[in-house]
C-alpha cells in the first residue's frame, strides 16, 4: 500500500513503439490512439508514441494527438542521434521530430564502443559529438530530453570509461533523464544493481566537480531510468534491481510485448513496485484497472491474453487443488500473495478430477448455488465430475457445462428444449478448401416437434445455424448469441480415426462469454453436445436475469 510519503517512480510506456516490434503484432493508427488513451486513463506519465518520420502511420498518430491531446500523459517522440559527420540542424529526421509537436523527446545513442566502430563505422569522438549536437539542437528548439543509452550494460562491461563518457556528453548537452538500456537482455540483477549504483556515484562526483558558471550555476544531476529486455527472463527482476539501486524511471510495455522475447512487463512491474516495494506509480483506483487495461491492449493488438500471466492473468488467482481451495476459503492469505481486487482481477475456483468437495462447494457458491456438504447431491456432483473428466471432459475450461451438470444433479435443470436427432450432409468441392454443409435437426419445445434445416460453411456451422433457426421463434434472445470460438483436441491419437475427441465451444451474448464441452469418438457428436449446451446455458443466463429484474421490481 502506498502513502503520501511513498517515493515517486515515473512510468514510461513504450508499447506503441518497442512493443509493436514484436513478431506478429501490427496496429493501425486507430489502434494506437485507442491504446494511448487507455494508458492515459491508467495514469502512465510518459507514453512513447513512435518514431515520427519513420512511417506515415506514426506521423498521422502524432498529428491527431496534437488535435485531440491526452488528458494527463506526456506523449513522447522517439529518434536516434544525428548521423555521423553531419549536423543536427540539417538532419531531416530531427525536423520530423520537431513537427510531431511533443514537449518531450527521447533520443537514443550508442554506449558500446563496438557498435560505434562496427555499426556506425565512425570514431568514438564523433559518437560523443553526435550525442552532444543532437541534444543541444533539440534543447535549443524548446524540447525536453530523455536520453536512452542503448546497449548500456554491455558497453559498460566492455569499456566502462567510454560508456560513462557518453552519459557525460548527454548531461553536458542538457538531457534531464538518462535511461540505461539492457538492449540485448543478457544482464543479471546483481550486475544491474552494481552498475546503476556506480553510474549514480560517478555522475554525482562529476557534477560536483564542475565549476559553477554565472549564467547556468551548478549543473543538477539528471534522473536515472532503466529499460530492460527479457531475453534472459530477467526484464522485470532487472528493472526492480535498478529501482532499488536508485533509478527513478521504469520503461516497459503492457503485457511485456516487444522484439524477440519482449520488454519488461509493466503489468508485473507496477504492482510489484507499488504493492510490494512501497513506491508510488499510479493511484490505487488506477491500479484496480490494470487487469482490464492488460486485456484491452491484447484485444486491440489481436493477441490472445496470457491466461497465466502474474497479477492480470485469468489463472493468476485460480485455485484447483482441494486442500488449496479449502484453505483459501478460510483465509485467502494462505495461497494468495495479494488481494486480486487490488489489480482488478478476481479469485477463481477451478474444478477438475483433482478437485475435492471444497472446490465443488466454492464453485457452486460462485454461481449462486448453495450446496449442503452433508447431503448426497454434493458428493454425487463431485463423483460425476471425476467420472466425466476420466472420460476426457475438461470442466476447468468449460464452467458453463459444469453449472448445467450441477443443476442436473440437483434435479432443477430447466428443459428449454430437447434435441430429438440431427443429420449433417457435406459436399466436398474439388479444388476448394471450404465445404458446403447441410444440417437437419429435430427439436422438441413444450411438447411440440420442430424440424429445421440450414446450410453452413462446414458441418458445425450448419448444425449451429439449424438449431438457432428451430429455436429462435420460441426464444428470440438466441438471436443475440454468438459462437465466438471452437477448439478441438484429439485425446488419444494413437487409436487413429477411432480416437476420442474433445470439443470446447465458447459462446457470448455481447455482455458475457461462456464455454461448454463435448466429448465423443465422433467429432460431430462432440460438437453437437457442446453447441447445444452453449445455447442452453445462454438461455439459463437470460432466464436468471429476467427473474432478478422481476424480484427487484
Amino acid at each position: 500500500m502506498t502513502t503520501n510519503s511513498s517515493p515517486q517512480l515515473w512510468l514510461y510506456d513504450t508499447t506503441l513503439r518497442d512493443g509493436t516490434q514484436r513478431e506478429g503484432l501490427s496496429v493501425s493508427i486507430e489502434d494506437k490512439l485507442r491504446i494511448a488513451r487507455r494508458l492515459d486513463q491508467l495514469g502512465i506519465p510518459f507514453i512513447e508514441g513512435g518514431w515520427p518520420g519513420a512511417n506515415p502511420k506514426d506521423v498521422q498518430f502524432f498529428w491527431q494527438l496534437q488535435e485531440d491531446p491526452l488528458k494527463q500523459a506526456e506523449i513522447v517522440a522517439f529518434c536516434s542521434t544525428r548521423r555521423p559527420n553531419s549536423t543536427a540542424a540539417t538532419e531531416p529526421m530531427l525536423q520530423d521530430i520537431l513537427a510531431a509537436g511533443t514537449r518531450w523527446v527521447t533520443i537514443f545513442g550508442k554506449s558500446w564502443d563496438l557498435h560505434v566502430t562496427t555499426g556506425l563505422k565512425t570514431t568514438l569522438e564523433e559518437n560523443l559529438a553526435m550525442i552532444r549536437d543532437t541534444i543541444e539542437y533539440l534543447r535549443s528548439q524548446g524540447r525536453r530530453i530523455i536520453y536512452d543509452a542503448e546497449h548500456w550494460f554491455d558497453g559498460y562491461k566492455h569499456n566502462r570509461d567510454y560508456a560513462l563518457q557518453t552519459l557525460e556528453a548527454a548531461i553536458a548537452s542538457g538531457a534531464e533523464w538518462l535511461v540505461l538500456c539492457d538492449t540485448n537482455g543478457g544482464t543479471l540483477p546483481h550486475e544491474i544493481s552494481q552498475i546503476v549504483q556506480d553510474v549514480i556515484s560517478h555522475l554525482s562526483l562529476v557534477i560536483c566537480q564542475e565549476p559553477m558558471t554565472k549564467d547556468k550555476g551548478q549543473r543538477t544531476m539528471p534522473q536515472i531510468g532503466i529499460h530492460t529486455h527479457n531475453d534472459s527472463e530477467m526484464a522485470v527482476a532487472n528493472a526492480i534491481a535498478a529501482v532499488m539501486a536508485g533509478a527513478k524511471m521504469v520503461q516497459g510495455t503492457i503485457n511485456g510485448y516487444g522484439e524477440r522475447c519482449g520488454n519488461a512487463n509493466l503489468c508485473s512491474l507496477i504492482p510489484n513496485l507499488q504493492l510490494k516495494a512501497g513506491y508510488s506509480c499510479i493511484t490505487e483506483d488506477q491500479l484496480t484497472q490494470l487487469t482490464e487495461a492488460s486485456r484491452f491492449v491484447s484485444e486491440v493488438v489481436n493477441l490472445a491474453p496470457d491466461e497465466h500471466a502474474p497479477f492480470v492473468g485469468r489463472s493468476a488467482f485460480a485455485h484447483k487443488g482441494g486442500i488449496h481451495v479449502s484453505a483459501v476459503e478460510r483465509n485467502p492469505l494462505t495461497y494468495e500473495h495479494i488481494q486480486p481486487e487490488q489489480v482488478g482481477n478476481r479469485r477463481r475456483i477451478v474444478i477438475s478430477e483433482q478437485s475435492g468437495l471444497s472446490n465443488v462447494l466454492a464453485k457452486a457458491r460462485s454461481f449462486g448455488i448453495e450446496l449442503d456438504q452433508q447431503k448426497a447431491e454434493a458428493r454425487e456432483i463431485l463423483q460425476r465430475l471425476k467420472d466425466l473428466e476420466s472420460e476426457g471432459f475438461q470442466f476447468e475450461a468449460a464452467e458453463a457445462s459444469f453449472v448445467l451438470l450441477m443443476h442436473e444433479a440437483l434435479g432443477d435443470r430447466q428443459k428449454f428444449f430437447e434435441v430429438k436427432g440431427f443429420q449433417v450432409h457435406c459436399d466436398l468441392i474439388e479444388g476448394k478448401e471450404a465445404s458446403n454443409a447441410l444440417a437437419t435437426v429435430k427439436v422438441a419445445v413444450d411438447g411440440k416437434n420442430i424440424l429445421e434445416a440450414a446450410e453452413g460453411n462446414g458441418p458445425v456451422a450448419a448444425l449451429d445455424a439449424a438449431l438457432r433457426k428451430a429455436l429462435v421463434n420460441f426464444y428470440p434472445q438466441i438471436a443475440t448469441f454468438d459462437l465466438t470460438d471452437y477448439k478441438v483436441r484429439i485425446l488419444n491419437g494413437h487409436t487413429g480415426t477411432a480416437a476420442k475427441t474433445r470439443v470446447l465451444v465458447e459462446s457470448g451474448n455481447g455482455r458475457q462469454r461462456w464455454t461448454t464441452v463435448g466429448v465423443s469418438t465422433n467429432i460431430l457428436a462432440a460438437s453437437y453436445q457442446a453447441v447445444v449446451e452453449g445455447l442452453e446455458y445462454g438461455l439459463l443466463l437470460h432466464s436468471q436475469a429476467e427473474a432478478a429484474v422481476k424480484a427487484s421490481s
